[in-house]
């Protein structure tokens, strides 16, 4: 059932469509003019709006204007007696979400409604979860360290240009890659992520850069790489400094080149990616080691990130104790915990060897094992800190 505001200045008409609407289970309102109509709809919360074109006073055209700076997600349909091409064409650019003419074809406006209402709690949902989302990979911080942090992706995320994030295990590597992301033009294209260390050697070629059929033993069928399933978005090569020399050498052609050859193949593909790295190794002594390549090296690090380890934030632990609680508590449908002060004291004396990761993982067991509240004796006793 939709909440619909029919507004309209022929009365005939407005009591036409509530009758049919409210046979159809809607609810609707009328407004007998433009202005009124807006009035209604800063006061309600309405799921469609139906409006007519050719009405005295503030026409159809000047309501969907007002209405969209309102709320642009709202779908309003209008409808009038003297519609052309022209019309409906400028109310479509406008942000209608469809246009009918008079008399009604009330089987048409019905299926519209429809559609309408779905496509809404389409955007409504999708709006939900992307707040979802982006809550789950937030940076939470304020301390200096992190602030640096936040500063440089707004620097450099509007900026194709390829980006090398530093840092221990478990710091945040990965949000840091996420938020350059989402915060450059290729956000609506997709983010694909390569853990190089969780892929054997023999394996990371055909991983990155497809196989075709029969390349190799297991090679049952084509298959694209990752640098294909990221055209046009971003590409995330995490624990760079894992992957071997091989797989370097033919990295370093496609962001030359731009172009990738899948195993098996000798027909170049013209990709169109966006490369981040990241790594917990120190890259220039793995030069020295001959185990990274130099000229990949600097490929990949046109720009460094370093992403502090939580010892060295350990005022972001109070905000960082909030935001897990919150979404830990989501999980197991749970209010939030309290936090009693000692408690945040005590996680703050605790050398974090597993950084951002290690934290979420003794607040999860925190929130588990205690009762409505959590004090500083309860994380001595479950926080069970790793020690070197």
């Amino acid at each position: 059932m939709a909440t619909i505001l029919v507004i309209d200045d022929e009365k005939s008409i407005r009591n036409t469509l509530q009758e049919v609407l409210e046979y159809e289970s809607h609810k609707v309102d009328q407004a007998t003019n433009g202005s009124e109509g807006i009035e209604m709809f800063d006061k309600g919360d309405y799921d469609v709006v139906l409006c007519d074109i050719k009405m005295p006073g503030t026409d159809g055209i000047e309501v969907l204007d007002k209405l969209h700076e309102r709320n642009g997600d709202i779908p309003i349909i209008m409808i009038s007696g003297h519609g052309n091409i022209d019309t409906a064409v400028e109310a479509i650019k406008k942000g209608a979400y469809d246009f009918i003419e008079k008399p009604l074809d009330l089987n048409r406006l019905l299926v519209t409604i429809r559609n309408a209402t779905e496509r809404n709690a389409l955007v409504t949902e999708t709006r939900v979860l992307k707040r979802k989302m982006s809550k789950t990979y937030d940076i939470v911080g304020e301390s200096e360290a992190i602030q640096k942090v936040k500063d440089m992706i707004e620097r450099v995320a509007p900026i194709d240009t390829r980006v090398l994030i530093t840092g221990d295990n478990g710091t945040g590597k990965e949000l840091v890659a996420r938020w350059l992301h989402e915060k450059s033009s290729r956000a609506n294209m997709p983010f694909v992520e390569v853990n190089c260390a969780a892929i054997p050697s023999e394996l990371i070629e055909s991983e990155l850069f497809g196989h075709e059929k029969g390349a190799f033993t297991s090679a049952i069928k084509q298959r694209k790489g990752k640098f294909e399933q990221a055209h046009g978005g971003t590409l995330f090569l995490d624990e760079v400094g894992d992957m071997s020399l091989s797989a370097q050498a033919k990295v370093l052609r496609a962001l030359q080149e731009h172009k990738i050859t899948r195993v098996g193949s000798d027909k170049d593909i013209d990709v169109d990616v966006r490369v981040i790295t990241a790594t917990n190794k120190n890259l220039k002594d793995e030069i020295i080691q001959k185990n990274f390549r130099e000229d990949l090296y600097h490929r990949l690090s046109v720009i460094i990130i370093h992403v502090p380890s939580l010892n060295d934030r350990l005022e972001d632990i109070p905000l960082l104790a909030d935001h897990f609680n919150e979404l830990i508590s989501a999980e197991y449908g749970r209010s939030k915990m309290i936090i009693l002060p000692d408690a945040i004291s005590e996680l703050q004396k605790i050398k974090w060897t597993g950084n951002i990761r290690e934290f979420r993982n003794v607040l999860e067991r925190l929130i588990i094992l205690c009762d409505k509240e959590i004090s500083g004796n309860d994380v001595l006793n479950f926080a069970q800190p790793i020690s070197k």
